[in-house]
Order: structure tokens, then C-alpha cells, then sequence
């Protein structure tokens, strides 16, 4: 089964968080759920270089890279998943270009189950006021 190191971004305004919407996938279980944008590490890459690289081929934002916030192993059916979120600025405008909607959530309104399962967990502890 494969296994993938991947980054996400947790980037917030104004008490919402930016939620990035999945479009049709091979994998049923994570198509059309929201994300934190991001992706996969490459070899020789930091997981915050990784990170900067993803926000710029994903949303076309420079960014900033501020500080983990919490980890998750997961297991899907057909790969697993070792995600890192970190909190994150944009310093620049960004623009959609691969996913089918981008929305700022407030954290009061997130639901765990709309989104990825391997992101939920981070959704949770968001909901449960973790500090960022």
C-alpha cells in the first residue's frame, strides 16, 4: 500500500478557516470533501518548503510558513497518509486553480464529517479550541 508524507495549510481570518474543496477523485471517500491545501513532500524538501511550494502551484499566494499545529496518521482503503498541518499566512492574493470551491468556515460551523477523513481530526481539535 502506498504511503505519503503530506503537508497541509491551516490558514485563518478573522476566526474562519480557508477550506479547500476536493473535486471528483478515483478515491470516492475524499472527492468533493474539503482539505487544507497543500500536498505532498518531495525528496530533499522540508515539510515548510514542501508546504510554501504547494500554496504557490496550488492557490498562486506566496506564503508563509508559521508553525506546526498537530499531525495525523491515516489509513485509507487504497493508501496511508502521514499529514503535518501547519498554520500559515498568505502574503499575497491568491486564486483558485485546482479544487472546486475554496470557503472561509467559521470555526464554530466546521463539520469534521464534510471533510477529508484524514483532515477531520485537525477539524476537531480546531472545534475544540486548541491553540494554533
Amino acid at each position: 500500500m502506498p504511503h505519503y508524507n503530506v503537508v497541509g495549510a491551516l490558514v485563518m481570518r478573522e476566526g474562519k478557516v480557508l477550506a479547500a474543496r476536493r473535486g471528483t477523485s478515483k478515491f470516492e471517500y475524499v472527492a468533493h470533501k474539503y482539505e487544507f491545501v497543500g500536498g505532498k513532500v518531495e525528496p530533499g524538501e522540508t515539510e515548510e518548503e514542501a508546504l510554501v511550494r504547494e500554496l504557490r502551484e496550488e492557490l498562486c499566494v506566496s506564503a508563509r510558513v508559521l508553525r506546526h499545529f498537530r499531525t495525523v496518521d491515516y489509513v485509507y482503503p487504497d493508501f496511508s497518509v502521514h499529514l503535518s498541518v501547519y498554520s500559515a499566512e498568505f502574503l499575497s492574493e491568491f486564486h483558485l486553480t485546482e479544487h472546486e470551491e475554496l470557503r472561509w468556515i467559521p470555526v464554530a460551523q466546521l463539520d469534521p464529517s464534510e471533510w477529508a477523513p484524514a483532515d477531520a481530526p485537525i477539524v476537531d481539535a480546531l472545534r475544540r479550541g486548541e491553540p494554533i
